[in-house]
């Protein structure tokens, strides 16, 4: 017998060893050791001072839980008819995989170094402020997602099998909580892992990935993709490419723009990273005084305000995690955000960015057509560049100072391994971001007690948070007018997430096979 029931367990309940089973077995009525418990979901409902766990639950009376044992199958695919795929981000994981599952042979693309050479890259930008444009916190194996935090939940639910990713996840190596938390993430520790084991996988199965190896042009006759050149010497004949560079893979842009390949410009966002004290965040959110309970994770928190009819709203919160330089290229400054899977650091860090309406707030950038986002965002970039110091330096300023409109005598210590450079960003942002995220921050701080403070830096500029340009498909996701070119993930304007972008890599290769 199976009775599925939800249940609420108090902090204390949770703490309490074998607290979930005896509560099952209080509300069912059961005895002890003829049950067993399969957990669907868990989260923490934290809108009060008194805290709950939530439980949906399975329980199996009198008769074993079903086994988790999770498989996919794949073929051999050594001599199979062959898909490109250039960049090994999510989408082009699991592009990749869903290749292999269905009997095509993936040849993957990858401008960027594997991910454990990639490491010393990361280590350049970190102290030294060099900056390798092909392989940084954006580009190599795993793409961004590698050194992220990891987080998994998307509101793509009709985009594709959520379960499915989330299952391949655990397949490749993640924890099967996963499957089970309400708001799930993996950790910039535990992904890099993750990630070489998918590529093993692709490789044990006659699948190719090529590591340094940059597409620089591509060979189209009669509107139809016949050849692509790699590191500008090398023409590798194709029939179907899927397209998945992720959003920071500028000179693709260019690349397609300069050959007249129809591309369009996107309303995107962009603004600041704010870096709190975890200890502010745990103590707005848990109601608590001290440290939060060991029970509890590092809180985090989602916030939207509607400012002069533009979204200002929180991005990619990293609670317990680090502030990182994200640039891909040198002369600009870009940060981001990411966390280790026990967000155990001492920070919480959030982008807080203004929605950019391409076709109204930028009307100056008009002559440069569908990239016309991309340069506004590049002026951003530089700007922040010049201002932190001409280095990886990141221009910052106190969040009270920022809305006050103060320059700031000196900083709160960061999680950002670069340094800080006190700037007056209230005065150096576009009027159109800063203007509005000074609103929206007084607005933060009046739905959190506490968030609003002299303790919190803000530092620039969070810029990348999504794709300014998308590449037109139509309903095959075919390019409209290049026959064999499948834009796909976020490059292509199609996702904004591991998981979003991991689904249409998935759709993608179902599509880029049609007809082979």
């Amino acid at each position: 017998m199976v009775r599925n029931v939800q249940l609420r367990l108090s902090l204390k309940e949770e703490g309490t060893p074998n607290g979930l089973e005896i509560r099952v077995a209080k509300y069912l009525g059961l005895k002890d050791g003829n049950f067993k418990i399969k957990v669907l979901r868990k989260s923490i409902d934290a809108r009060k001072p008194k805290i709950f766990f939530n439980y949906k639950l399975a329980i199996y009376i009198n008769e074993p839980a079903p086994s988790d044992t999770l498989d996919f199958k794949y073929k051999d695919v050594s001599n199979a008819k062959p898909i490109h795929i250039v960049g090994f981000g999510p989408a082009g994981m699991w592009a990749a995989l869903r290749c292999l599952e269905m009997g095509y042979k993936p040849i993957v693309l990858e401008r960027g170094n594997n991910v454990k050479n990639r490491r010393r890259d990361l280590k350049a930008i970190n102290q030294d402020h060099q900056v390798n444009p092909e392989s940084n916190y954006c580009f190599g194996e795993g793409g961004a997602g590698t050194y992220s935090d990891g987080k998994l939940y998307t509101r793509s639910l009709k985009r594709g099998d959520v379960r499915r990713i989330f299952e391949s996840l655990v397949f490749h190596g993640a924890t099967d909580q996963i499957l089970v938390d309400a708001h799930p993430h993996i950790g910039t520790n535990k992904l890099p892992k993750i990630v070489q084991n998918i590529r093993e996988v692709i490789q044990h199965h006659g699948g190719e990935i090529h590591f340094n190896t940059k597409v620089t042009d591509f060979i189209i006759k009669d509107n139809t993709l016949k050849a692509i050149v790699l590191n500008e010497t090398d023409e590798m004949a194709v029939e179907r490419v899927i397209l998945a560079t992720g959003h920071s893979a500028r000179d693709i842009f260019d690349l397609l723009h300069k050959k007249d390949i129809a591309l369009e410009a996107k309303s995107f966002a962009m603004g600041v990273r704010v870096e709190h004290p975890q200890h502010i965040i745990d103590s707005i959110q848990y109601h608590c005084s001290g440290d939060r309970s060991e029970l509890l994770p590092a809180a985090s928190y989602s916030l939207v305000e509607q400012v002069k009819d533009r979204g200002v709203y929180s991005f990619c919160m990293c609670p317990g995690g680090f502030i990182v330089p994200a640039a891909t290229s040198p002369g600009e400054v870009v940060v981001n955000g990411m966390s280790p899977s026990k967000r155990n650091n001492l920070y919480a860090n959030s982008g807080i960015v203004v929605e950019i309406n391409v076709d109204k707030d930028i009307p100056k950038y008009e002559k440069f057509g569908a990239l016309k986002g991309l340069e506004y965002q590049k002026n951003l970039e530089r700007l922040a560049f010049t201002s932190g110091g001409r280095t990886q330096t990141a221009p910052a300023q106190r969040l009270t100072d920022f809305v006050e409109g103060n320059l700031s005598v000196d900083l709160n210590p960061t999680s950002y391994q670069p340094g800080l450079n006190s700037a007056p960003l209230h005065s150096l942002l576009p009027k159109l971001i800063g203007s509005r995220l000074r609103q929206g921050f007084k607005a933060f701080g009046d739905k959190m007690h506490g968030y609003y403070t002299t303790e919190a830096n803000i530092v620039g500029v969070e810029s990348r948070t999504s794709s300014p340009v998308s590449i037109p498909r139509n309903e095959k996701l075919e390019h409209p007018v290049i026959k064999g070119l499948f834009p796909c993930g976020e490059g292509g304007g199609y996702a904004g997430g591991i998981v979003s972008a991991a689904m249409d890599g998935e759709r993608c290769a179902e599509a880029a096979m049609a007809g082979l």
